[in-house]
């Protein structure tokens, strides 16, 4: 019972009672919450106590950023339920096996992010923060309030007890594993009809196909993106075949990070958690996040530097004074880097600007993939449209690249076209990916 009632209180202070007139208003809130946060992390995980020895939690701003290696590498002393990494992740490892998400160490779940970044993470979560966490997420994410009967359908690569926490007499939550077969699910789904439809822009890119072919037959009054990026092409076959606008959830292992409004518009869920902006471009537009989650205790994130590449947003029509995401553009390790005209350096070129140039430059383009091979030399992957021409829709690909890359001021480099490859069962989308050059920014 206890647990429904936590659930609920999340839920009523997330939807009705966190209300600001202004951005001052909610920066001022904001502040307070994390300074009274900081102080009891303080006290309660040596790790952070030792790397704050001798700075005031007001100074919290300033305090040393730190990453997945620093958190993995300091697990044992970071985490503030005795945890141990070696068992918990002896745990996660042996739940992927069974793909028996359920148990948990001393009540805190365990759980193991997917390891795009080159090496897997453990997170740890309390009961109490499972609780905050469900409430917070059925306040920002439910299409009507509380008392309404919804069918979620959700999928994901590995399900988790903190999921579960949603679950309710008129909420009903079944997780759909991404390493079953697309026919088995579409199968379940026709029976189960969900109301709301999560899971990647992959795989809700092959429901949409199944929906116009008429396999699928369900109609969904809310889709969300989750996990991947979101291409632009996604998006838009997506809406056109379930209709509606497609909303995100930006959520990782370190935290729950945005979610959109009526609008669409994703906004930074600033009532749970501080983003400090590390800009990446000229103009102040793209940044990298450092989180601060002053919610979670039992594994603290302060002053965590997420590799995710962001484009701020402007205001929405919502009226919310919570910042906005125009995009996710990324990880910032998949920035490409080529060699400019000048002789002297390499010129970064963000994701998006190569996935932007890729859909301007073909209207047949169904699925792609560009990746830096080498320092020269990029591997441009694509599926076309029936009766397309791959002579020449390729041959366009190539020459709206080169035009970026010549505005850029970077020296053309050697292509190499192929057949676009899906990726594995489970292994997320990166359309944009370098495999050449990994080095942090």
């Amino acid at each position: 019972m206890r647990d429904k009632w936590s659930i609920l209180r999340s839920y009523l202070a997330t939807r009705y009672l966190r209300t600001w007139k202004d951005r001052d208003a909610l920066t001022s809130w904001q502040e307070k919450r994390v300074v009274r946060h900081i102080d009891a992390v303080r006290e309660a995980s040596p790790f952070y106590r030792e790397l704050w020895q001798g700075r005031s939690s007001e100074e919290w701003r300033s305090f040393p950023v730190i990453d997945k290696g620093v958190m993995m590498e300091r697990f044992d002393a970071l985490n503030t339920v005795g945890v141990k990494k070696e068992e918990a992740m002896a745990l996660a490892l042996a739940a992927e096996r069974s793909r028996d998400f359920s148990p948990a160490m001393n009540g805190v779940t365990v759980g193991l992010s997917s390891g795009t970044s080159g090496n897997r993470g453990l997170f740890l979560v309390s009961d109490w923060e499972r609780y905050t966490w469900a409430g917070t997420m059925l306040a920002k994410v439910l299409p009507g309030s509380l008392l309404s009967s919804e069918k979620v359908a959700f999928f994901l690569r590995a399900d988790s007890r903190l999921y579960s926490s949603v679950r309710g007499r008129r909420l009903q939550f079944r997780f759909y594993d991404l390493l079953v077969p697309i026919e088995r699910h579409i199968h379940q789904l026709n029976v189960y009809r969900p109301s709301i439809l999560v899971g990647p822009p992959s795989l809700l890119r092959l429901l949409a196909g199944a929906a116009q072919s008429g396999a699928l037959a369900i109609a969904p009054a809310k889709v969300i993106s989750v996990a991947e990026v979101l291409d632009p092409l996604d998006r838009s076959y997506i809406e056109a075949s379930f209709g509606g606008t497609l909303h995100q959830v930006y959520q990782c292992t370190e935290g729950f990070l945005a979610s959109t409004c009526r609008f669409g518009t994703l906004h930074i869920n600033e009532d749970i958690v501080a983003i400090q902006k590390e800009y990446v471009d000229a103009d102040k537009k793209r940044y990298v996040p450092i989180v601060t989650d002053f919610t979670r205790v039992s594994q603290p994130i302060i002053r965590y530097r997420l590799n995710d590449l962001i484009t701020e947003g402007d205001s929405c029509p919502c009226g919310s004074p919570l910042a906005t995401i125009a995009s996710i553009d990324g990880r910032s390790d998949d920035l490409f880097y080529l060699p400019g005209r000048d002789g002297n350096s390499d010129i970064p070129v963000f994701p998006d600007y190569i996935a932007r140039a890729v859909l301007a430059s073909s209207g047949r383009v169904s699925e792609y993939k560009v990746i830096q091979a080498d320092r020269d030399r990029i591997v441009v992957m694509l599926e076309l449209q029936d009766y397309a021409s791959w002579d020449e829709e390729s041959a366009a690909v190539l020459s709206g690249l080169d035009e970026l890359f010549h505005k850029l001021g970077c020296v053309t480099p050697a292509y190499e076209c192929a057949r676009y490859e899906a990726p594995k069962q489970g292994v997320k989308l990166r359309r944009v990916e370098n495999k050449w050059k990994r080095g942090k920014m």
